[in-house]
């Protein structure tokens, strides 16, 4: 009885689990027994061996070790589910640290990889770039999670499991698999076909169908010879369901029943944002705690009903626009961004267009593209740092910065990512006592209508400072290389207003006018909301009188060189849907009051500057 009860509770944990990892039910009694009672076993059916390859020059991409089964293994034997430990878990941007501060793990890690290099920052640098033919990802998935939490997580196998080669026609499964009772994470091991003793026990890298055969090619780069290096790069704009794949449907508004709505006196607003409860203070509003009551609604979460919007209250504003989505996920604003752009027609150019968008892939459906940039990049000599982000994360989650050609064709297994090039060449901001280091902007961009496009800026931009001189080096350090420090802890924020960044920037480039360079960046906002209200939706935002809809928009700076002359080129890294105001408030009090009325009394504001 109380072996039912064990089990019963052990498939009340992990079912889920087991049937998303495809699990065979025979195996799950077995694995419950295995889990419970900490056996290891796998030593009793299969050996590790070291691959000789005698008088052979061996290829980077060969492997080092080889597993053979010891013994017949039936596939329906369902005692043949196997734990596999693992050596070492990981965040991809903590793997020097963890290597240098736990020197067992060094020291295990160069034997794995047959590193035999002399000093401790040499192995270390060895490791770095070898772990990403051993390295497999997982991700915890709970609503109860933070989103850090969730952030994938890397991991190493004990040398058994690291030691099984890929093939495209496998013997066995490898699945990862979260123990929840003890909190730890194992892989499991079970035969998808019949084994002979003595045969080499395989299984497939890189598992799932892909559209492009060449997509699953690139993510096996560490481990095998590919050819397509000098594939073309160029990109073509994907279809309408390309749009839709992954998002809620959204419903667009009836515009016949938005006709010529009077608006009363005194706006009623209903706001899931405090700070807009707190700072909205113009007497044209009036601040309700009810939603029925109101003339607008200003949602923090994603709307995506405006049909019923328009025929159930034609008379509401919200602050969302159908499809706005387009511009700020990070796959389709690039889409979106090279919408307006002629292809480049002189085949030794790596330049890609616009120049206001850093040259960019999507991880899961261009990673071949990328390659064959990577590569020509390489034989050019030309800088390769990469920096991977989520399609939709924001504060650097699950973010990257990389040369590695194995780790970008690993990373599309750690969730969907673009892949963007690496600004080597940033203007600088020279901070008292620390040195030139990295900045961004973040302009509020006010979106009032659609069709016609109808864009305002407002003036009082919004910086953010690493914490340490900038280098080519060291891209691991967060301080160095990312701006975002105000949801870190224990790390400082370098506060300045508008005005005074722009005293400081008078006397650090005295040879570049801010104004014009204010001029180029509304410019390239002005672009990228043509471009995104170019076509219908699901291709392009909705046209949808009932919408308002605020925005922020990440900039950089960075030289170009122009014949002999270098010029300043803003660089957009993303645009941000329902953007933290706070700061915005707390220096400009009067920020919501200038910005709805921009939006929803049609006055003309100083703060605020029309682009389109």
């Amino acid at each position: 009885m109380d072996g039912i009860c064990s089990y019963s509770t052990f498939l009340g944990a992990h079912k889920p689990q087991l049937v998303l990892s495809g699990v065979p039910e025979s195996f799950w009694p077995t694995l419950c027994k295995k889990l419970k009672d900490q056996i290891f076993d796998s030593g009793a059916s299969f050996q590790l061996v070291k691959i000789d390859y005698e008088d052979v020059e061996r290829e980077p991409y060969d492997p080092l070790w080889s597993v053979i089964a010891i013994r017949d293994i039936d596939r329906t034997d369902s005692s043949h589910i196997y734990l596999i430990d693992h050596a070492w878990t990981f965040k991809a941007n903590s793997i020097r640290n963890n290597l240098r501060n736990v020197p067992v793990l060094l020291e295990r890690m160069c034997n794995l990889m047959q590193i035999t290099s002399e000093t401790t920052e040499e192995q270390i640098d060895e490791v770095t770039k070898y772990v990403w033919k051993y390295a497999n990802t997982y991700a915890v998935e709970s609503e109860a999670l933070s989103v850090e939490d969730r952030v994938p997580v890397w991991y190493v196998m004990d040398e058994l499991g690291s030691g099984i080669t890929h093939s495209d026609n496998p013997n066995f499964r490898m699945v990862p698999f979260m123990y929840v009772p003890e909190q730890l994470t194992y892989t499991l091991l079970f035969p998808i076909e019949n084994v002979d003793e003595g045969d080499i026990v395989t299984r497939n890298f890189v598992e799932g169908q892909y559209s492009d055969p060449l997509q699953r090619e690139a993510m096996l780069i560490p481990w095998r010879y590919y050819e397509h290096f000098d594939e073309s790069f160029s990109q073509v704009e994907p279809d309408v369901e390309y749009f839709l794949s992954g998002h809620i449907v959204e419903t667009l508004p009836a515009l016949e029943l938005l006709q010529n709505q009077n608006l009363p006196n005194k706006l009623k607003v209903y706001a899931e944002y405090e700070y807009i409860n707190q700072y909205l203070t113009a007497p044209e509003f009036e601040i309700v705690e009810n939603e029925n009551d109101a003339d607008i609604l200003w949602y923090i979460n994603h709307f995506k009903t405006f049909k019923e919007l328009s025929e159930h209250s034609p008379h509401k504003f919200i602050n969302q626009f159908p499809f706005e989505y387009v511009v700020t996920i990070k796959d389709l604003l690039a889409v979106v961004a090279r919408r307006l752009q002629k292809s480049n027609d002189e085949s030794n150019e790596l330049e890609t267009l616009p120049a206001w968008l850093p040259t960019t892939f999507n991880m899961k459906t261009e990673l071949p593209k990328l390659v064959a940039y990577y590569m020509q990049r390489r034989s050019q000599g030309l800088d390769n740092h990469w920096i991977c982000k989520p399609y939709n994360l924001a504060r650097g989650l699950d973010t990257y910065i990389t040369e590695s050609l194995d780790f970008l064709c690993r990373l599309p297994l750690s969730g969907p990512k673009i892949a963007q090039k690496y600004i080597e060449n940033p203007v600088l901001f020279d901070r008292p006592d620390i040195g030139k280091v990295k900045f961004d902007i973040r302009y509020v961009i006010l979106l009032k209508s659609v069709n016609p496009t109808e864009v305002y800026i407002y003036n009082n931009f919004f910086l953010r400072f690493s914490n340490k001189a900038f280098a080519m080096e060291n891209f691991d350090d967060y301080e160095k290389h990312f701006t975002v420090m105000n949801y870190t802890q224990g790390v400082s924020l370098f506060r300045l207003l508008c005005k005074e960044f722009k005293d400081a920037w008078s006397n650090q480039y005295a040879n570049y006018d801010w104004a014009t360079v204010e001029n180029s960046i509304f410019k390239m906002i002005s672009e990228l909301f043509t471009a995104a209200t170019l076509k219908q939706p699901p291709c392009g935002i909705a046209k949808s009188p009932q919408s308002r809809a605020l925005y922020a928009a990440d900039i950089m700076l960075s030289w170009q060189k122009c014949n002999k002359d270098e010029l300043i080129q803003p660089k957009l890294l993303e645009v941000n849907w329902m953007p933290d105001c706070r700061r915005a408030c707390e220096y400009y009090p009067n920020f919501y009051n200038d910005i709805f009325s921009v939006l929803f009394l049609d006055k003309n504001v100083s703060t605020c500057t029309k682009i389109l």
